[in-house]
């Protein structure tokens, strides 16, 4: 195995997440830390909001696929990338790949956000469909690799997306003295394991905690069972984490000792209007179900300085008054 082959198997360090800070500075936004005390007061305890959902792209997806992007070498950039995605990696990817004229094929489910397969078309990436499994969706990948050659990169297992991530983290906790917890969402894994390396390295004393659906709460069954759990049918309005976790970011999160929080949709619906209402921002359910695990479980935060990075605010916004009304 080559030097360049063996990059793309290997689990990331933080060296890594490093070397992808400096590689997007001049693409990515730093994005800013939010406040609402209000929000403090309902909480219990301090919260800090990374505004991920500000990044290009509406999304921290964009870290990654950035680096993924500006890490090729030219002859691999020249015959483009290819990727799976319900929207966020998608969309990322394809503006990652227009700021550097590279071509963009990606893969969508049935039934993914309508207002996120317009913004990946948008950003100039070629959509094909497939059946809404993930079996289906890595053989598409497949199909395309084999008659493009186009270089394949995955929306969590891929150790550039991973390290891409972890920015995301790396600038919350380089900005701040301590926190005693930070939490993000977790689907694939991949914000999560980027996340784990940041936290070990910049602030080992911070716990963290990795929000889920309890409609797609397989995180939570693999590191109880100690094995990867791939077996189930996700259930849930948080599009963004219906993937299975990555055998990579299992094993990255397992060795973190990262703990996980299951969040009913009707609690992550609520937080997203509460969001709305008292920050004035605009997330997606795939982002408040952080807010909501820490809203849920007050006795587990109570009285601490926390975290949370808010993933994305990509929102069909014919859909909201509906959301909002379940919630």
């Amino acid at each position: 195995m080559n030097d360049t082959a063996q990059s793309r198997t290997a689990l990331p360090v933080f060296d890594d997440v490093l070397a992808a800070a400096a590689r997007i500075a001049p693409h990515a936004h730093v994005t800013p830390v939010l406040r609402a005390h209000s929000i403090d007061a309902l909480a219990g305890c301090e919260l800090h909001f990374k505004a991920e959902h500000l990044q290009r792209a509406g999304a921290f997806k964009f870290r990654g696929a950035c680096n993924a992007i500006w890490s090729l070498d030219d002859a691999d950039a020249a015959r483009g990338v290819v990727t799976h995605s319900s929207g966020n990696h998608g969309a990322a990817l394809a503006l990652a790949a227009r700021t550097r004229g590279v071509a963009c094929h990606v893969v969508v489910p049935e039934g993914a956000v309508a207002a996120k397969l317009a913004a990946i078309e948008a950003y100039g990436a070629t959509l094909h469909r497939c059946a809404p499994t993930i079996a289906a969706r890595e053989e598409r990948c497949a199909q395309l690799q084999a008659q493009t050659g186009a270089e394949l990169v995955h929306p969590y297992t891929d150790p550039r997306v991973i390290a891409g991530q972890g920015t995301a983290a790396l600038e919350l906790l380089n900005g701040a003295a301590h926190f005693d917890a930070l939490v993000v969402p977790v689907g694939g894994g991949g914000l999560a394991a980027g996340t784990a390396l940041s936290v070990a390295a910049r602030s080992p004393g911070t716990a963290l905690y990795l929000a889920e659906p309890s409609g797609a709460a397989e995180t939570a069954a693999s590191m109880q069972r100690g094995e990867r759990v791939t077996e189930f049918t996700p259930d849930t309005i948080c599009d963004g984490l219906r993937g299975t976790l990555g055998a990579p970011n299992f094993a990255m999160l397992q060795g973190h000792g990262a703990q996980v929080l299951a969040v009913d949709d009707a609690d992550t619906v609520a937080a997203m209007r509460l969001f709305w209402q008292r920050a004035k921002q605009v997330i997606e359910p795939s982002s408040a179900v952080a807010l909501a695990a820490v809203l849920t479980h007050r006795d587990t935060f109570a009285g601490k300085r926390v975290g949370i990075v808010l993933s994305g605010g990509n929102v069909d916004p014919d859909t909201l008054p509906a959301l909002f009304a379940r919630g």
